[in-house]
């Protein structure tokens, strides 16, 4: 099988925690042939889409956890899959490999770009408004003002940003409202995602993770003293922990969409009996949940990704 990776820069990874290093290395184990490139040398080509990268080879060493072969260019149509995997912002430069990846002729594209493109995690959630906590989506001061008057404590985020960052809590009494939206609406010219506050968040925010629409485990993302973020990005902590009834209900409800959707990897985030966020774009995860439960997700992947292949 030849696999090609579209990612961030390899080299500051932290191979104990970051989920597209353990596909590779299953995928390395399975037998397949890697290369590896960033999103800034995706190229549409005169009908061809190409990519300048490097073969590439994975071990589990810290300081010496890759090597490179020459840098060369390819054509994708050559690969078997393709593996969407840069983080976020899901910003016009994400979405324009989404448009280019859909181009691609014959190979797998892992998740599936014009889903992910047209699901972006906070916004597939309204899907589903009774797993989710009362949400709004809006730019208009006026009209989260109001939203916080029905609800009082509420959490103000950016709509497409990722790992914990620029996220508020606002408790009714809180005045920092109109500095905030003039922070972010001068930022960007985005709307804003307003939540209801779930308490249970001090107890941790369950990421959920699903292969090919089927929960395969979780692990539960607790804030450190004095933090309303849980995300492991900003300091969280992880810890081992099952799924309730309400979980496998959300997943019951969400994972035949995802199924149908082709999106293979997915981490969805519950807080209490709230879905908060369906993450499509680049869940993490895998190594937490692997070592807290002993299950290979990776190769449970890459079984999914196998059975596609052969349709």
């Amino acid at each position: 099988m030849k696999v090609a990776i579209q990612m961030d820069p390899i080299g500051p990874i932290d191979i104990e925690a970051d989920s597209t290093f353990r596909i590779t290395e299953e995928a390395q184990a399975r037998g397949a042939e890697l290369f590896y490139y960033l999103p800034g040398q995706l190229c549409w080509d005169e009908g061809r889409i190409t990519a300048r990268g490097w073969p590439l080879t994975v071990r589990r060493k810290v300081g010496d956890h890759f090597s490179l072969g020459q840098e060369e260019t390819v054509d994708l149509d050559d690969f078997d899959v393709i593996w969407l995997r840069q983080d976020p912002p899901f910003d016009m430069g994400y979405i324009t490999t989404t448009h280019m990846l859909e181009q691609v002729d014959g190979p797998l594209v892992v998740n599936d770009p014009f889903w992910v493109r047209n699901y972006p995690e906070k916004l597939l959630v309204l899907q589903y408004p009774d797993l989710t906590p009362p949400t709004m989506i809006a730019r208009s001061l006026d009209a989260i003002r109001a939203f916080r008057e029905r609800h009082g404590d509420m959490i103000l985020k950016p709509l497409y940003g990722n790992g914990g960052a620029g996220v508020f809590r606002l408790t009714p009494d809180d005045r920092n409202l109109v500095s905030l939206h003039e922070l972010f609406t001068g930022i960007n010219t985005e709307p804003l995602i307003a939540q209801k506050f779930v308490p249970d968040v001090s107890n941790g925010d369950k990421r959920i993770i699903l292969v090919d629409g089927d929960p395969v485990g979780a692990i539960n993302r607790v804030p450190p003293a004095g933090e309303t973020r849980s995300n492991l990005h900003v300091g969280g902590k992880a810890e081992k922990i099952g799924l309730t009834a309400r979980d496998n209900e959300i997943c019951d409800a969400i994972g035949p969409l995802l199924r149908e959707k082709g999106q293979i990897f997915v981490g969805i985030d519950v807080i209490g009996d709230y879905l908060t966020e369906i993450n499509l774009t680049s869940p993490t995860g895998i190594q937490e949940l692997e070592r807290f439960d002993g299950v290979n997700v990776a190769g449970a992947i890459w079984d999914a990704i196998d059975a596609r292949l052969k349709g």
